[in-house]
């Protein structure tokens, strides 16, 4: 699903998605009617500017992924802001791209997105985990605090680092499929739901040092 309030963005937008095929359920203008039809379209990405008519990207953002928490944001903004970034992360994107990406770029966000990985514009990861780590609380060792097996820490440290499954495959000499079996039995574990939040919790455990 395309948000965006100006026409000739999204449309093309849309299209550039459309020609590289994926399928776009809906492309609207204003956040409420997407956050509205979000539930009955079902979409895996939302491509999100920040800037609307009606509600603030960061509302559009909590609305969606409260209403379908699998569902991955990619904002497409023309803001750089420090505050727009976090704000947009801690709401719970699942990235940040600038409109100055070209389109391959653009479309490689798309096909990383929706694959779980965390995207951001050059520079802009830096700027996320350094929050991230400002915020953090001492890592988890009471009675009750998850334990991952030596693999799926070592698994999840390399995914706070922002490499792909394949990657981490590469790096393990594992196989991708094992990969996703370690990170999804890690979810689990910690009760969470996607990888972006995975990345958020091995930021805030120190792992990605």
């Amino acid at each position: 699903m395309v948000v965006d309030d100006h026409p000739m963005w999204r449309d093309g937008v849309a299209r550039d998605l459309t020609d590289a095929g994926y399928t776009v359920v809906a492309a609207v203008g204003e956040g409420a009617q997407a956050v509205r039809i979000g539930p009955s379209v079902r979409p895996d990405v939302v491509v999100l500017d920040l800037q609307l008519p009606d509600l603030s990207g960061v509302e559009v953002i909590r609305g969606l992924v409260a209403a379908l928490p699998q569902v991955r944001v990619l904002v497409l903004s023309a803001s750089g802001e420090q505050q727009d970034v976090l704000d947009a992360v801690k709401a719970g994107a699942a990235g940040y791209l600038l409109k100055s990406a070209a389109r391959e770029e653009f479309l490689d966000a798309v096909r990383r997105t929706a694959e779980g990985d965390a995207v951001f514009t050059a520079g802009l990861a830096g700027l996320v985990l350094g929050e991230y780590r400002r915020l953090a609380a001492a890592p988890g060792d009471g009675p009750d605090a998850p334990r991952l097996s030596e693999r799926e820490t070592e698994v999840l440290r390399l995914v706070a680092k922002g490499l792909t499954y394949r990657q981490i495959a590469e790096r393990l000499t594992l196989s991708h499929r094992t990969v996703q079996n370690h990170v999804q039995n890690t979810l689990g574990k910690l009760q969470l739901h996607n990888r972006v939040e995975l990345v958020r919790y091995a930021i805030e455990q120190g792992l990605d040092d």
